[in-house]
């Protein structure tokens, strides 16, 4: 299973959100690319870079942070956040982005959605499933959608999409463990998926229990950030 960190950015800085409140912002450090190296050096070859203002904002904010982490470290990076048109997605590869994360337009312009899977190829785009009680949640989580999540997945999946990631929004920053019960109704339901699970991750057994479920990959984030799982703890599972 593959391990991938995520840097969230705010103001060009590292951050934390729970469940999605931009009211309850950590920075942690506000330079991303310390981070990045960090995560590099102990062995990790994936990040997940958010970018929250251009989530919020509808449109690509923090592309220098993009850059920078790019041309200076080695790390293959999914970036989201922001990506709403053709030159938003182009300047995201441009940047140096590997792989684009696309949830918002998907709900809202699924033709477009569609033009970029035809385009670039499935192994250029990650499908971001964003769930709040049942029910897809997009736009930096700020919109509710009436979607269901399961429906909404296989949908894409029947399209093409090879690669998804899903994030519970109520386990978000709250430490309390995965929503494993959900990730299995997924898998289950869209069988040779490239999954990747998001949220509530808190401790190693939370690893363990996700990867014997048959995830892909798993996102981490405040747990790493907390001390709660410990990049040495993760070289296990690295090498």
């Amino acid at each position: 299973m593959e391990i991938i960190p995520a840097i969230d950015i705010i103001e060009g800085k590292c951050v934390r959100l729970s469940q999605g409140d931009y009211s309850k912002k950590v920075i942690y450090n506000e330079h991303p690319l310390e981070v990045a190296k960090e995560f590099e050096a102990a062995g990790i070859k994936r990040l997940h870079l958010v970018d929250l203002d251009g989530a919020k904002s509808g449109t690509v904010v923090n592309q220098k942070v993009l850059e920078k982490i790019a041309s200076s470290t080695g790390l293959l990076i999914d970036f989201g956040g922001g990506i709403k048109s053709d030159a938003d997605i182009a300047s995201v590869f441009s940047a140096g982005a590997s792989i684009a994360t696309i949830g918002s337009v998907a709900v809202k312009d699924p033709g477009l959605f569609f033009r970029w899977l035809g385009k670039l190829g499935s192994d250029k785009i990650l499908l971001g499933a964003d769930v709040k009680e049942g029910n897809i949640a997009i736009s930096g989580w700020q919109e509710q959608t009436a979607l269901p999540v399961l429906d909404f997945i296989k949908k894409y999946t029947d399209a093409g999409v090879k690669q998804l990631f899903c994030t519970d929004i109520s386990k978000d920053g709250q430490m309390e463990g995965p929503s494993t019960e959900l990730y299995k109704e997924i898998l289950k339901a869209n069988p040779g998926i490239y999954f990747i699970a998001s949220g509530g991750v808190s401790e190693r057994r939370d690893l363990d229990v996700l990867e014997a479920i048959g995830c892909s990959g798993v996102i981490i984030g405040k747990a790493l950030y907390e001390g709660k799982i410990k990049l040495e703890e993760l070289k296990k599972m690295l090498y």
